[in-house]
């Protein structure tokens, strides 16, 4: 891998903004237009969607190398989809808290030991949303406590498995396919 050139400024910013203003909001999203001016000179217009949560992802994995998944219809996508246990923390709070409780909501496992393995940005063409991963491993179960909006089926499967279903196109959420595949090349899977 080549470095850049060393009179590369990774800072420097192209766009120029003339304006803003907020579109639309409601208490998960912000919608903001700017004006701006592009890097080729141009005037033109750029929509950026803010989110007013973390993005969270956990790869549960237990003593004999098992994950969870957790499956649902997704509105948005009008499909069914499996995905590793995920949600929202609220911008304010710890994510590890905030993890912590998605994991025990979703799947009603409890870990003793966790480790944020991965920042990533999930579209940083059209949105501002930073999410995380963590490792959740040393699990117990417990009881679930899904949220009204959730009609959930768990399941419990070897990681290697769970990689397969990303290699074969059956994982597509961008979170889970990160998350999982950095868990496995971390735990030699």
């Amino acid at each position: 891998m080549t470095a850049p050139a060393a009179d590369f400024d990774e800072n420097h910013n192209p766009w120029q903004v003339q304006g803003s203003e907020i579109v639309y909001q409601n208490p998960w999203i912000q919608v903001r237009e700017d004006q701006i001016i592009n890097p080729a000179g141009n005037p033109g217009l750029y929509g950026v969607v803010s989110m007013k949560n973390k993005a969270l992802g956990i790869v549960p994995v237990d003593a004999e190398g098992n994950t969870w998944l957790v499956g649902q219809y997704r509105y948005t996508l009008s499909e069914y989809c499996w995905e590793i246990p995920m949600g929202g923390g609220p911008l304010e709070l710890d994510i590890l808290e905030s993890a912590q409780r998605e994991l025990r909501e979703e799947t009603g496992l409890l870990a003793a030991r966790w480790t944020n393995i991965m920042r990533l940005h999930t579209s940083n063409s059209v949105t501002d949303e930073e999410g995380f991963v963590f490792l959740a491993q040393d699990l117990t179960q417990g009881e679930t406590e899904p949220e009204e909006t959730e009609d959930l089926r768990l399941w419990k499967l070897p990681l290697a498995e769970a990689v397969q279903l990303v290699m074969d196109n059956r994982i597509t959420d961008a979170i889970s396919v990160a998350g999982l595949l950095k868990a496995a090349r971390l735990l030699g899977v």
